[in-house]
């Protein structure tokens, strides 16, 4: 294979020079796969996307935020009311009921020979169907045999519905279980018994399962089983249980917190090392439940055959169990693409009559095919065929194979929520369904798949490590990097947009501007130095969602199929279950050899002494920045679940908290770096442009610029900086609309090594930045996401620029809008650029004084603040419009609208908070 590398076309644009894709769009002989090597070395094929945005339709398919081309075979109906958790088919294969989440809706009926959403119910006035709550389970719902009623899994219970003779849904009646001490029921699958008298329910939250009188709901009797029951199956008087958190702990076991039961768990990846199935002789109800050792995280249950699938999610793999012997006899391998072992995430299977075994891979997007025989008979692989966005269930309806789609056709809701852009919470999930190809046409498929993964050979390439020259990107993983010291600055919740949106030279909507150049003066003056990037994406929906993407590469099943309900756990730094077995980027350097420091970042706990007030804290950070050598009047102390990331946190950095500001956790900073300098990964979290706190959002997000800004200075001033790169991201964009996508969120690169003065547009997201991290430090992918991402080499160059970057002022004052000032005075902000849209005062006008005073008795309701704030607790559409009018003086309607709306009168309102526990 002849392979070249061409130079960069630099073109002059004001004061930046953009970089364009053309030169990375390279075939491979033979193949369709686009690869980019040097010295024989393949870099993986996220490079492929050029400048392609989210959102547009190529050749390949469908770009989509996740590093992923979607080009689905068969038919697909798009779901437009959010994404679908779990789904089955009615007993006589007329409709599919699916869970949904994260638009206002608890549950759609699809009527498969017309092929459209028939009804929607949920407690919305949108809805066909009204209910008490949309808060949905990991699966379900469950039809009676006879398909006369409809169970929904919710978090206290079920829902029980009527089936019309059209297959539409009536009479919802709440089927309660109640919570025992703090653990609420959180039910998952339910199984009713052959005659549908019955109804078995996995009770999630309190390990145990139970069964209800289907008549009176009635709770018969309790079996307690693994940790997290989620999946089952019944085959005869057995009932099968998948305990997605493994066994319960032993004396001496390793133990992490899942929903207030300690499990066994790694302590340096934080991720469970057990996996099992229970079986319960439903015909001997007061003998104990029995236990099969299977792999971690067990999810999805299918039995036929005398043969019971186990699909084992983290291990990537599929226990088949015989059912006459309990016992595992075969172990299939769900890992197609040899340059990772994880990260495919099997979470739903199948057998169709003639044979092939079909199993779903979630972050593939992806139906794996195998022939089947027998129990004992290794199956044979056959290949891929490519899906929507994250398929969750799989199933047959005669001759027609059906695909659930978490995801959908990402965040592309038709028509969007708002009519002047995009945003994350424009969420879609999709059916598909097709014909089983022939095997030979599945191979073929099995190449599209490949492609629009981006796997290719030699993505993970080691190096020799000694004897090869430093560049700032090494081309194999291990070798010299010019750069040794890295800081990772994780930020809150912007679009594009919202901040560079005032950027001629980039791809932004001024009209958008939210937090422009007078509110975030040093970004600006970042992106016009180090380089402005307006093509890079964000995976999660939400914060949950998007530190995982951030620290593990990956945000896994787990956490994707707790959407509906998210109280088990929001954010999974205090949850075993939300931790992959490979670790996070910490891990991954140490056993690098690396050296990291946390300051913040990942953390679950918080205590702060008294007086530790946002007024007093603001104080006490202009005092440490008059006087450096001393240290904090208000120690606070902070903590991880994680025992490996208590080992490498700094004390008395803050966590997510908007009641501390951002430039004292930065004088915090400033303390141990002078004195103990910087690690090899440094991670942070500076969180308050997220805005909810005591100032207006305005103010929180200058802030933050400000920290941000002293923070780069600092380290630039340093005798670090000539080996140091600084990466700067937010951790979601869910908190604005974008013109582009609502993934789409600003980045910065800031090094001597990094491009100066570039509009750089190529297709980067969250993922190829924790990559170049990797490969900067040698530290080894953790999954086939970052395993297949290219790192950002185009970003960087090996002749340095040393130039140190000069934080400046803040332009809007830091203390605006607080009911009570500071007692060392209020903040005096530099003079505005007369040039840039002007910062509103917090003097509302006087027309919009009542509107203005609901949103602030509405703030005041809302967990933002304190050790205990919620980092989403809001609805997502009313904390937007919020923001959006603080940060315009009041004086202009949210985008897409033409007045200044109540918080009761916000469209879309009714959609629920994502952290709504």
């Amino acid at each position: 294979m002849h392979v070249t590398r061409q130079r960069v076309e630099k073109v002059p644009l004001g004061l930046f020079r953009r970089l364009t894709g053309r030169r990375f769009r390279l075939v491979a002989a033979g193949t369709a796969a686009l690869a980019i090597t040097s010295g024989g070395v393949s870099y993986a094929s996220t490079r492929m996307f050029g400048t392609d945005q989210v959102g547009q339709t190529t050749k390949k398919g469908l770009v989509v935020s996740a590093d992923q081309y979607i080009k689905p075979i068969g038919e697909r109906l798009v779901i437009n009311n959010g994404k679908i958790m779990s789904s089955t088919v009615s007993p006589d294969g007329t409709h599919v009921a699916a869970n949904i989440t994260d638009g206002g809706m608890a549950l759609a009926i699809v009527d498969l020979k017309s092929w459209k959403v028939q009804q929607l119910v949920g407690n919305n006035k949108a809805a066909d169907l009204k209910i008490s709550g949309n808060d949905v389970g990991q699966e379900g719902p469950t039809y009676s045999p006879d398909g006369s009623q409809l169970w929904l899994s919710q978090s206290d219970g079920y829902t029980k519905f009527t089936v019309n003779p059209d297959g539409t849904l009536a009479s919802p009646t709440a089927i309660k279980i109640p919570a025992d001490g703090p653990k609420r029921a959180l039910v998952a699958k339910a199984v009713f018994s052959a005659d549908g008298k019955t109804v078995y329910s996995a009770v999630n939250g309190q390990n145990r399962v139970v069964a209800i009188d289907a008549a009176t709901g009635a709770i018969q009797q309790s079996w307690a089983v693994g940790n997290a029951p989620r999946g089952m199956a019944l085959v005869g008087n057995k009932l099968y249980v998948s305990n997605e958190g493994g066994r319960p702990a032993k004396p001496g076991d390793t133990t992490i917190n899942s929903y207030n039961t300690q499990v066994p768990a790694n302590p340096e990846t934080g991720a469970t090392t057990t996996g099992t199935v229970s079986v319960i002789d439903v015909a001997n109800p007061s003998a104990a439940a029995t236990s099969i050792d299977v792999g971690l995280h067990p999810t999805a249950l299918y039995a036929k055959n005398g043969a019971l699938f186990v699909t084992n999610t983290a291990t990537n793999n599929v226990s088949v169990i015989d059912t006459a012997k309990d016992k595992v006899v075969q172990t299939i391998a769900t890992q197609p693409w040899p340059e990772a072992s994880v990260g495919y995430e099997p979470d739903a299977v199948t057998l169709t009559d003639d044979g092939h075994l079909l199993v779903t891979l979630g972050r593939a997007n992806a139906v794996a095919v195998y022939r089947y025989r027998s129990p004992l008979e290794p199956v044979s692989y056959v290949g891929l065929l490519p899906t929507d966005y994250f398929p969750s269930e799989i199933t047959t309806v005669g001759d027609d194979v059906l695909v659930s789609n978490t995801r959908g056709i990402d965040a592309r809701r038709t028509p969007p929520a708002n009519s002047a852009g995009h945003g994350t919470h424009d969420t879609t999930s999709s059916l598909q369904r097709f014909k089983l190809p022939a095997d030979g046409i599945i191979r073929a498929y099995t190449h599209r798949v490949f492609q629009q993964n981006g796997w290719t050979p030699n993505s993970v390439q080691l190096g020799k490590g000694r004897g090869a020259k430093p560049v700032a990107v090494p081309v194999h993983l291990g070798d010299p990097s010019t750069i040794k010291h890295v800081f990772l600055l994780v930020k809150e919740n912007r679009t594009y947009d919202q901040v560079y949106g005032d950027i001629p030279e980039g791809n932004g909507s001024p009209t958008l501007a939210q937090y422009g150049e007078n509110v975030t003066p040093n970004q600006h003056a970042l992106a016009k130095q180090f380089g402005l990037y307006d093509n890079t994406y964000d995976i999660g929906t939400n914060s949950a969602e998007g530190h995982n993407w951030l620290m593990q590469a990956d945000d896994p099943e787990y956490t994707e199929s707790s959407a509906g309900e998210y109280t088990r756990s929001y954010d999974t730094e205090d949850d075993a279950l939300g931790h992959q077995r490979t670790g996070f980027i910490w891990t991954g350097a140490q056993a690098a050899g690396k050296s990291v420091k946390d300051y913040g970042e990942f953390q679950s706990f918080e205590s702060k002494p008294a007086g530790a007030t946002w007024q007093n804290l603001y104080c006490d950070a202009k005092t440490m920045a008059a006087n450096p050598a001393q240290n904090t009047a208000y120690p606070i102390q902070t903590g991880s679940a994680i025992p490996s990331l208590n080992k490498v946190s700094v004390p008395g950095f803050p966590l997510f908290d908007t009641s501390v500001p951002d430039i004292y956790k930065y004088e915090i900073w400033k303390r141990d770096f002078d004195k103990n300098g910087p690690a090899n990964l440094n991670m942070f979290w500076f969180s308050n442009d997220h805005t909810g706190g005591p100032p207006t959002g305005p103010a929180q997000v200058a802030d933050n610029d400000l920290a941000t800004g002293k923070v780069v200075d600092a380290i630039s001033h340093s005798k670090y900086w000539k080996d140091s790169a600084i990466f700067v991201v937010e951790d979601d964009s869910q908190a604005g609309v974008d013109h582009v996508d609502g993934h789409r969120a600003p980045i910065q690169i800031i090094s001597p090594w990094a491009q100066h003065g570039t509009v750089d547009s190529h297709y980067y997201s969250q993922i190829t930045m924790i990559r170049t991290i990797e490969q900067i430090l040698g530290i080894h992918p953790m999954n086939q996401k970052d395993s297949a991402a290219t790192p950002m080499s185009a970003a960087f160059t090996n002749q340095p620029d040393n130039t140190p970057f000069t934080a400046l002022p803040n332009r809007t004052s830091l203390t605006l809008g607080l009911s009570t000032q500071p007692s060392c005075g209020s903040d005096t902000p530099a003079p505005q650029d007369v040039k840039a849209a002007a910062v509103p005062s917090a003097t509302v006008p006087k027309a919009e004084q009542p509107v203005a005073a609901k949103w602030q008795a509405w703030k005041a309701k809302q967990p933002f603040t304190g050790p205990n704030a919620k980092a989403d607790s809001a609805n997502p559409e009313q904390m937007n419009h919020f923001s959006w009018y603080e940060a315009h003086g009041w004086t202009k309607p949210y985008p897409g609208e033409t007045k200044i709306y109540a918080p009761d009168q916000v469209p879309g309102a009714y959609i629920p908070s994502s952290d709504n526990d």
